[in-house]
């Protein structure tokens, strides 16, 4: 016989188990749900990642930055103009698959080389010319259409003049290139200037070396030789010049003489370049001969100073065009040695402070004066390209010699020439 309170519990203890049975059905469907949402989610996450790495391994290339500015082809290719621009780029695209097939095996076998070289091109054409390279001034011009017209992505990208122009450039897309996921490697090329010292400092880190390999022209500027061991060198023989232009020793081409009276501000040389746009520009990056220095036969050791990395640095020591009369040029004072140079206690020169006066140096900027006439009294430029014959004042011959000091000693605080008048920072 039941008794009422043993039934009572009973029926407790059937809603109990019946709201447990319940509350664990729903908590099966929820995590039922949830895994069957958590799956698909997985399944979408990963069909994200494929296509991710795709696109990623899509497109690979490695990259070829060139100052050429101071990495220079070999003479050979360039005397041959086009022919020898197209042969450049083939034996520069064979040297770079070479290299990542023996050195770099992980980039991938359908990596694309894309090559970009910066440069002044009518002061290397310029240059080129008067270092007797080139017969024609125009021949360099065929030499880098050949090279860019030989691959798809090779590409010559003329800066025009002006300081670190090409510098800037390569910099930028060096930075742009080696943040990119595509860019697999790259190589640079730029053994001749201390400058991209800075920007490498940047990239010390083995997860930056072991994706920039250093291309060797001339050798490596001092600042950079201290970096060498940090990253991969290569250095690919019978495609870049191994030294320096000497561009103390021109040669000189025959040219049409013009009449008496014709302006040498608006002559042309054998290229038809007007000289009123080959000037202006600074120094060249290139190695002196030492030789004779009486002034009436050694070449003009200030004139081209070899310390601006660029051939936009060239171009006013390079175009000699039709120009008045020489000045008779004074003589060289015998009596300044280099013991009178002012130097540091580190034996680093120093150069004394100029006080100038900014609007007589911007008037004095527009007159196309001759820094190396009127500060050394030794140009050695017959016809010279810039003025001789101007009546200078104390002024504005401080301010010339301010405008001069804009641009770098080759030498640096190492200089040693007593009339050296450009700038030892």
């Amino acid at each position: 016989m039941w008794f009422p309170d043993k039934k009572q519990e009973l029926l407790r203890r059937i809603d109990s188990l019946s709201n447990d049975y319940q509350q664990m059905s729903l908590d099966h469907q929820r995590e039922t749900q949830f895994n069957r949402e958590g799956q698909l989610k997985e399944q979408q996450l990963k069909n994200e990642i494929r296509k991710l790495q795709s696109f990623m391994s899509r497109d690979p290339f490695v990259s070829v930055l060139i100052d050429g500015d101071g990495m220079i082809f070999e003479d050979e290719l360039m005397r041959r103009g086009e022919l020898g621009g197209k042969e450049a780029a083939t034996k520069l695209w064979n040297a770079i698959k070479d290299h990542m097939h023996e050195k770099l095996p992980s980039i991938p076998s359908d990596c694309r080389i894309v090559t970009r070289i910066y440069a002044n091109l009518k002061g290397l054409a310029e240059i080129c010319y008067k270092s007797g390279i080139v017969e024609r001034i125009n021949t360099i011009e065929d030499f880098y259409r050949g090279f860019t017209g030989s691959k798809i992505l090779f590409d010559f990208v003329d800066v025009g003049h002006g300081k670190d122009r090409a510098d800037e450039k390569i910099t930028e897309l060096f930075k742009l290139h080696l943040n990119d996921y595509h860019c697999h490697h790259i190589y640079f090329g730029c053994s001749h200037d201390n400058g991209y010292a800075r920007l490498l400092e940047q990239y010390t880190e083995p997860t930056h070396t072991t994706r920039i390999t250093l291309v060797e022209g001339v050798p490596f500027e001092r600042e950079l030789k201290f970096l060498q061991s940090q990253f991969s060198c290569v250095k690919f023989d019978d495609l870049f010049r191994p030294d320096k232009i000497n561009i103390y020793n021109p040669v000189q081409h025959p040219t049409s003489q013009p009449a008496p009276n014709q302006s040498a501000r608006t002559s042309s040389d054998t290229s038809g370049v007007p000289l009123s746009q080959a000037q202006n520009f600074y120094q060249s990056p290139y190695q002196p001969t030492i030789g004779d220095t009486n002034p009436s036969t050694a070449p003009n050791n200030a004139l081209m100073n070899p310390k601006a990395s660029s051939w936009a640095s060239t171009a006013t020591a390079a175009a000699q065009l039709v120009s008045p009369p020489a000045t008779p040029t004074p003589a060289v004072s015998q009596s300044m040695s280099s013991k009178d140079i002012p130097r540091n206690r580190y034996g680093q020169r120093v150069d004394p402070p100029v006080v100038y006066d900014k609007e007589v140096v911007n008037r004095v900027r527009n007159l196309k004066l001759c820094n190396v006439h009127f500060l050394r009294k030794d140009c050695q430029y017959d016809p010279c390209t810039h003025d001789h014959c101007y009546k200078i004042t104390k002024n504005e011959l401080t301010s010339l010699r301010s405008i001069a000091r804009n641009v770098p000693c080759y030498f640096g605080n190492e200089c040693d020439d007593p009339k050296c008048i450009y700038g030892h920072k």
